[in-house]
C-alpha cells in the first residue's frame, strides 16, 4: 500500500515535471498544446473512492496552474476529467472483468480498450480547458480545432509514456 502511494506520488512529480519543465518549453503552435500530466488521473486505479479522485485531480491541476500561472484552467479541467472518470469507466468496464487493484492502463486492458478510454478522458479535459482559455464561442471552429490536434498529441505522448510503464499484467 505504502509503495503503490509512493509509486503514485513518483509518477505524478515525473509527469509534472516533464509537463513543466519540457512540453511547455517546445514551441509547436497555437493549435497544438499537448498535455502529458492528465494521465496521472487516467491511469489511477479502477476503485479509488471518488471524492480521493476529486482530490488528486484538483491538486495536479493546481500544481499545473502554478506552474503555468493559468489561474483555475487546469484545475478546472482536470476536476472535470475527474468527476466523468468514474462514470465513464463503469459504463466500459464489466464488473468480472477487473481485479480491485487494476489500473486502467493498456498492459491490463488491451490497446484498443484505453485508446478509447484516454480519448474520452483527453477530449474530456482539452475541451473544457480550450474553451475556458478562449471564453468565447466566437472562435469556435478555431477552438475545437485547437482541442482536436492538441488531444491526438497528447493521447501520442500518452501512449508513449505507457510503453514504457512498469505494469506486465494482462487480463484480457
Amino acid at each position: 500500500m505504502i509503495n503503490d502511494s509512493l509509486k503514485y506520488v513518483f509518477n505524478l512529480i515525473i509527469l509534472v515535471l516533464i509537463q513543466v519543465l519540457i512540453i511547455n518549453n517546445i514551441p509547436l503552435s497555437w493549435f497544438i498544446n499537448p498535455f502529458i500530466y492528465i494521465s496521472f488521473i487516467i491511469t489511477l486505479p479502477l476503485f479509488i473512492p471518488g471524492w480521493f479522485l476529486l482530490i488528486l485531480g484538483f491538486v495536479t491541476g493546481l500544481i499545473i496552474d502554478i506552474s503555468c500561472n493559468t489561474p483555475g484552467m487546469h484545475t478546472s479541467a482536470t476536476l472535470v476529467m475527474s468527476f466523468i472518470r468514474p462514470y465513464f469507466l463503469n459504463s466500459i468496464i464489466p464488473r468480472e472483468d477487473h481485479q480491485s487493484t487494476a489500473q486502467p492502463v493498456p498492459s491490463v486492458f488491451g490497446m484498443g480498450w484505453f485508446m478509447k478510454y484516454a480519448l474520452v478522458m483527453t477530449l474530456s479535459h482539452h475541451l473544457v480547458l480550450f474553451f475556458i482559455e478562449e471564453f468565447s464561442f466566437s472562435n469556435f471552429f478555431s477552438t475545437l480545432f485547437k482541442v482536436v490536434l492538441s488531444s491526438v498529441i497528447s493521447l501520442l505522448l500518452i501512449f508513449i509514456v505507457q510503453m514504457f510503464s512498469g505494469t506486465k499484467t494482462k487480463i484480457r
